[in-house]
């Protein structure tokens, strides 16, 4: 886990981002300290909690665990806690993206880690040449055609590897486009009820605009997919 200083940051994307969409709209957070995994979480670590491996791309101890929806990540997340005596859980949408764009050492670049997509492929895992799918980006490659093992790209400044693509990552929050624009000045945890939870930070199967650090997705919490996955959070 590495330890994020809270602080007051922009969430959302500027009016000038390109590929932004309506839900974006920046808007002052407040967030206190917390603590966010390094890694998504691996295969190997699913397998060692819940005795099994959902994922597509198997036989890869250290690539992320994916097909999972964000229920199942709840009873991993019990048990989890049960056998370490922790309070690990999803981070809130706005940790999240606080993270993903570097804390209180944030360069405020687009993606995580970097400012634009002409060198993306150092630091995310996306549809580039690689791919199979018809939308790839062909003047991109990142080395890999599904998933890749965590921290083989090159982290953000807080040392994050893969919060932009690899696999999309559920977080705590259920999805509101309307509470995202005015939500709460600190600590903001989403809307209190909802049809759908968020995901962040674009995947392997999708296009480099979806790791932008400010866009936002959302999928029904029994959702299970080979782009899915996450990582875990913690206050103390």
């Amino acid at each position: 886990m590495v330890f994020v200083k809270g602080g007051k940051f922009l969430m959302g994307s500027h009016s000038t981002e390109a590929d932004r969409s309506d839900d974006e709209l920046q808007h002052e957070v407040e967030l206190s300290d917390f603590y966010i995994g390094k890694y998504e979480v691996t295969q190997k670590q699913w397998r060692d909690v819940m005795g099994d491996n959902p994922s597509y791309f198997k036989n890869c101890d250290n690539c992320p665990v994916e097909q999972v929806s964000w229920n199942e990540i709840q009873e991993f997340i019990k048990k989890l806690n049960q056998q370490t005596g922790r309070n690990y859980r999803l981070p809130t949408e706005a940790e999240w993206e606080y993270a993903a764009k570097g804390g209180i050492k944030s360069s405020k670049f687009a993606y995580a880690g970097v400012a634009d997509k002409s060198n993306l492929d150092k630091y995310a895992n996306f549809c580039d040449q690689n791919c199979e799918y018809n939308w790839k980006t062909e003047s991109s490659n990142d080395g890999y055609k599904g998933t890749a093992p965590v921290g083989k790209l090159l982290p953000n400044e807080l040392g994050l590897h893969d919060m932009s693509g690899n696999v999309w990552e559920w977080c705590s929050d259920w999805y509101g486009s309307d509470y995202y624009k005015s939500s709460a000045a600190k600590n903001p945890t989403g809307p209190n009820s909802g049809s759908d939870r968020v995901i962040r930070g674009g995947s392997w199967y999708y296009y480099p605009q979806n790791c932008r650090a400010a866009d936002r997705s959302s999928v029904t919490p029994g959702n299970r997919s080979y782009s899915f996955g996450f990582r875990l959070a913690r206050t103390n």
